[in-house]
């Protein structure tokens, strides 16, 4: 949902500050929802109370919208149970955290889990996401909690152990430990974090992998795959890095359906382990994979109970760990693997390229951005007219790589696009949009490249292909230098929040252009000039009709005054100015404060709106008598002022109408309150520093009479 102005403000003011107070890192984790997991357990221990999390309680809503929502006949028979209720001795976990503690339950949250369980194959990130010490006995209050990256930021979420259940059986995720709970808990906390059980149906299994790591996707398809694929996946799970893969599937009715070789297509698998082992006169080599369903497997060569296993010694089938069960897990040779998947991503904790026996040491920054529709929502290079207006971020590269590739002096860098908060807002009709970024050269510019420099430039790099999925990732190298990176969406007008991170291997930094706020001086008054003209003196005459003897007016009367001038004026197509704005006017020019003004006050206004009706007219391109939003940020820097893309937004939201378009006295309203508020802040900036200490008397005169 968009912002209201206020909110939204407001919004990023609260992050920056929990930004600087550090908050949002591993060792400080943002408390999701406001909760405390140790003061609500010491105050539920206190109390001898089972906790209830409110926030994400045991009813219809937390289960879902649609299928799973209040409609549904689905949710009638589900019943929310604590793990006592359920069986006799519950566990947190059992003899460790495995991949056979992972079995999809009634939701279609393979992705999810395909990715947990190769969370399980590196203790160290697996108890960084599930914290030790959380068990049914000692310390109980029927609380736990659980960490997750998410978006830019560590958080620690909060849950209840109520699950819900039918006929005693867990309806979502389970373990094949019937008395084990981790799994099913971690599931829960990842579907408060997005807002119910089934905003977790369907996703990309990179998306988990992430926001278990904080780290970044690469993806291969296997028809275009590098030929050192199988050292590339060898190392990445040396390196703790997560894996997984899939079929794809043409037909979207054949989702998840199986082949004749017990495979299923549009299903998510774990990579679990990369192997080479030795037969009687040659090496194999060998793949192991696990179903999320903890059932169905490949039943090809290399499967649980084929003949191929009969070539190797004991000693190497003790050392691949191979067991004959229906538990989802099973091999399959290098060459099958490619032949039969069609994608695998994998996901590194630094962007260290796989291909490499190098590891560097990587930098990252992170940058938020939102598009707004009607002002930074400008579609991608096919929209000319407005792809100039998308957010955009100065990307430095300072230092060459330490060892180039054939010769070349070059910057090895990481780009990621991230779209924000899509699965939380599935409930209000939200997809994923379809997402990508383009790369241009720069020279020393430190403001927004305008719609000149694109239609005269051409990219020095992109993501290979616009595309609706969470995250947009790609390796790049190009020369040292200035470069500009901007993020879209395919079409224009779709409005979201994004993050978008750049990894590099050497001293590099990236940051949003254009975050310089200021305002030119006045113009020259046009009056000063000692001539009058026609129009002036007919405007002096209707002045003094209106104000008579005390030669002052109203808020009211300086409405019939401009609206009768403006009437006038056949090429702009104005219904007038409304009162509200011609308050704000009288507030802007009204010096002695009577909210009155004199003829020399309203003179100076008067010149200033003859300004801003010809910078007005300059953009009404089609002369509607309105202007997109879009160019509103070009009239703005016309009249004098240079603002972020924070306040460009917020003038949109405020200004424009529902065809993203800003009429006359929208516009001179616009211009107005930015004098004003400009004027004001000089006022009160005694150091000149560009900071203002007010108390709260002067905050609302401030903000009530503007």
């Amino acid at each position: 949902m968009p912002y209201t102005p206020s909110g939204f403000f407001c919004d990023r003011l609260i992050r920056e500050r929990e930004r600087r107070d550090g908050e949002g890192s591993l060792s400080k984790p943002i408390r999701f929802s406001g909760q405390d997991y140790n003061i609500l357990k010491q105050e539920y221990l206190h109390k001898k109370a089972l906790f209830e999390d409110e926030s994400f309680p045991a009813t219809v809503d937390s289960l879902g919208f649609k299928e799973l929502g209040h409609k549904s006949n689905k949710v009638k028979n589900i019943v929310w149970k604590r793990p006592k209720e359920i069986c006799d001795n519950p566990q947190f976990i059992v003899g460790g955290a495995s991949r056979t503690d992972i079995c999809q339950g009634d939701l279609g949250d393979c992705w999810l889990l395909a990715a947990i369980a190769c969370l399980t194959l590196n203790d160290k990130l697996l108890y960084r996401i599930v914290p030790h010490e959380q068990s049914f006995s000692e310390g109980y209050a029927g609380i736990f909690h659980f960490q997750f990256w998410h978006y830019g930021d560590w958080v620690d979420v909060v849950v209840d152990d109520r699950i819900p259940t039918f006929n005693n059986q867990l309806v979502f995720t389970k373990s094949a430990e019937r008395n084990e709970f981790w799994s099913a808990l971690l599931e829960k906390a990842y579907a408060k974090l997005h807002g119910s059980y089934e905003a977790l149906k369907g996703g990309n299994t990179a998306e988990a992998m992430e926001d278990f790591t904080g780290g970044v996707t690469e993806f291969y398809e296997m028809k275009e795959a590098p030929k050192e694929l199988y050292k590339i996946m060898k190392k990445a799970l040396e390196r703790g890095s997560l894996m997984g893969c899939s079929i794809d599937s043409l037909v979207p009715a054949r989702f998840e359906t199986r082949t004749t070789t017990g495979l299923v297509k549009g299903h998510a698998y774990s990579v679990t382990a990369v192997e080479e082992s030795q037969q009687k006169e040659s090496k194999v080599r060998l793949v192991r994979l696990r179903n999320p369903w903890g059932q169905v497997e490949w039943n090809g060569p290399w499967s649980d109970n084929s003949k191929e296993w009969e070539t190797l010694s004991k000693a190497e089938k003790e050392k691949l760990q191979q067991q004959n069960a229906e538990d989802g897990e099973f091999w399959m040779s290098f060459d099958d693997f490619k032949k039969n998947y069609t994608k695998i991503e994998i996901c590194n904790l630094t962007p260290d390229a796989l291909e490499d026996d190098k590891l560097h040491k990587w930098t990252v920054s992170v940058n938020e951005g939102r598009w707004v529709k009607g002002c930074s929502a400008g579609g991608c290079r096919n929209y000319p007219d407005t792809f100039w207006t998308n957010p955009q971020y100065r990307l430095r590269l300072l230092e060459e790589d330490d060892d180039p590739e054939d010769d070349e002096v070059a910057c090895t860098f990481v780009v990621a696009l991230m779209q924000k908060n899509r699965r939380r807002e599935r409930k209000l009709g939200a997809n994923l949009f379809t997402i990508g970024f383009s790369i241009y050269e720069m020279h020393g510019n430190k403001q927004h490249m305008q719609k000149d420099f694109f239609m005269s430039s051409t990219f020095k790099a992109r993501s290979r292909a616009y595309i609706n999925l969470r995250e947009v990732t790609q390796r790049f190298r190009l020369s040292p230098g200035e470069y500009v990176i901007v993020p879209s969406t395919y079409e224009p007008h779709q409005e979201g929040d994004f993050i978008l991170r750049v990894f590099s291997e050497k001293r590099n930094t990236s940051e949003e252009i254009e975050n310089r706020i200021e305002a030119d001086h006045p113009v020259p008054d046009p009056a000063s000039t000692g001539e009058e003209s026609e129009e002036d003196q007919q405007f002096l005459s209707i002045f003094q009709q209106i104000a008579g003897d005390q030669m002052e007016i109203s808020a009211n009367e300086l409405k019939d005054v401009l609206n009768k001038v403006v009437s006038k004026y056949k090429d702009i197509n104005t219904e007038g100015f409304s009162r509200e704005s011609c308050r704000s006017m009288i507030a802007l020019m009204d010096m002695d404060g009577k909210g009155r003004l004199n003829l020399q006050e309203f003179r100076h206004l008067w010149n200033k709106i003859k300004q801003w009706q010809g910078i007005f007219k300059r953009y009404d391109f089609d002369h509607t008598g309105t202007i997109s939003s879009y160019e509103m940020r070009n009239a703005i820097n016309d009249a004098g002022f240079r603002l972020n893309n924070q306040l460009y937004d917020i003038i949109t939201m405020r200004y424009a109408n529902e065809n993203m378009n800003i009429d006359f006295d929208s516009f001179v309203s616009c211009l107005v309150r930015l004098e004003g508020m400009f004027r004001a802040f000089q006022a009160f900036d005694q150091g000149g520093d560009g900071t203002i200490r007010l108390n709260v008397l002067e905050w609302l005169q401030l903000t009530m009479y503007a």
